[in-house]
């Protein structure tokens, strides 16, 4: 079955809010189209004397609200649809929980796993200099995504700021705090998820101690949610990795999980008993209450959601619910939180780190905390509010909330010339 493109799917959710609210085509039409694209060749010299060549992307979607922001992804799967895609969630994710930025995206096609340490640094560098027209603390300022973390962050950084002439901390975002990164940024996006979640079962009046959680994706979004969902009291059945999955109907240990991961090993090498190890997508159709999708996109679609048995689900990763399934889950009454709320807690985060490199004034971790659960609660409550309002999805109530806010921008500012 081909595989569901996720700019198609963006283009849908833009085409059916803009509907419901009413707008002309010409309110919308700029947000169909990225501003710009930059596609580029990244020759490295392997350890070994060879020259590989990589491919290499950077899409700025909207600068209508301000500088455009988006992570930098290194996977073998990118394609220009999938960062096209990923930029223009960036827009519509940060009018969401109204920070002023625009939306971006970055990738390289690359298995970084098949790269050494100095490899990866310089492919990391070169890149950089190869987007380096397009970013900047005023124009455009990536993070980490898929398979980037602080160190490449600092690599991109350092990079930068030796073709400048000048530190520029402000030019990435997640960096390691001893050059500029911020408290609170490792977690973020998993913290944003946890906050959505108690809300969700605030909303519900559910109790939480009774919600049996299953999470697909261990990494930097899907290993902090669990961990913090874990310590306020949640049950964690089952979790996966790109290896496969584990699951305890009486609630995983995600300490000694994370421990495990922590040393190099995978989840199918995981042993505890009353553990037991299945096919790692499975997950998605887990006995469970609530599912976090916090891997790739396209992991639901029409050819398991109905196999699904969670009733809540929070998208932890961008793009994890295609257009059929979306539909799928709404007909059942799934109470499903959109990516472009769901898991904006990294981009808010960000936000801070950018606000402090820009006034050489760092936050402790508390005021971060604080302040991303101030804004999350806030963007969850309106998006709630829409879509009762307009009796729709809590999706199409996100994408409303972030498309006025759009179209606010570009009827105040007009269109150049």
């Amino acid at each position: 079955m081909a595989t569901s493109n996720p700019y198609d799917n963006m283009l849908s959710y833009l085409e059916q809010a803009a509907q419901i609210l009413g707008l002309e085509a010409n309110d919308y039409e700029a947000l169909k189209y990225p501003e710009r694209i930059l596609q580029v060749s990244i020759p490295i010299e392997m350890d070994d004397g060879g020259i590989k060549v990589f491919e290499g992307y950077r899409v700025q979607h909207s600068s209508l609200r301000g500088p455009c922001k988006g992570g930098i992804r290194f996977h073998q799967d990118v394609d220009l649809d999938e960062v096209k895609a990923l930029a223009a969630w960036m827009s519509f994710k940060c009018a969401v929980v109204n920070i002023p930025y625009g939306g971006a995206k970055g990738g390289v096609k690359v298995d970084p796993r098949d790269l050494s340490k100095k490899e990866l640094m310089r492919l990391t560098r070169r890149y950089t200099a190869s987007i380096l027209p397009l970013i900047g603390p005023e124009r455009d300022i990536p993070a980490p995504d898929v398979n980037t973390n602080p160190e490449i962050m600092g690599w991109i950084m350092d990079t930068y700021s030796m073709m400048k002439g000048y530190a520029v901390p402000g030019v990435v975002t997640g960096k390691p705090i001893d050059i500029g990164g911020s408290l609170g940024r490792s977690e973020a996006t998993g913290r944003g998820v946890l906050i959505v979640t108690q809300e969700t079962v605030r909303h519900l009046g559910l109790n939480p101690q009774s919600l049996r959680v299953a999470i697909q994706g261990m990494g930097n979004v899907g290993g902090a949610a669990a961990r913090l969902l874990f310590d306020t009291g949640f049950t964690i059945v089952a979790v996966s990795d790109i290896s496969g999955g584990i699951r305890s109907e009486n609630g995983l240990d995600i300490p000694a999980i994370q421990k495990h991961l922590a040393g190099g090993s995978t989840l199918c090498e995981f042993s505890s008993p009353g553990v037991s190890h299945f096919c790692g997508g499975d997950i998605l159709t887990a006995d469970c209450d609530i599912l976090i999708p916090a891997a790739l996109e396209n992991q639901l679609s029409a050819a398991n959601a109905a196999d699904v048995k969670a009733r809540i689900i929070i998208e932890g990763a961008n793009g994890p619910t295609d257009v059929e399934a979306d539909e799928i889950f709404r007909s059942r009454g799934i109470f499903l939180v959109p990516d472009i709320l769901a898991n904006a807690g990294g981009v808010v985060v960000s936000y801070f780190e950018w606000v402090q490199n820009l006034e050489s004034f760092m936050w402790d971790l508390d005021q971060v905390n604080k302040t991303l659960e101030k804004i999350m609660i806030r963007a969850f409550r309106e998006v709630v509010g829409i879509s009762e309002a307009y009796q729709t999805s809590l999706r199409m109530g996100a994408y409303m909330s972030a498309l006025k806010r759009l179209v606010a921008a570009k009827n105040i500012r007009g269109i150049f010339p």
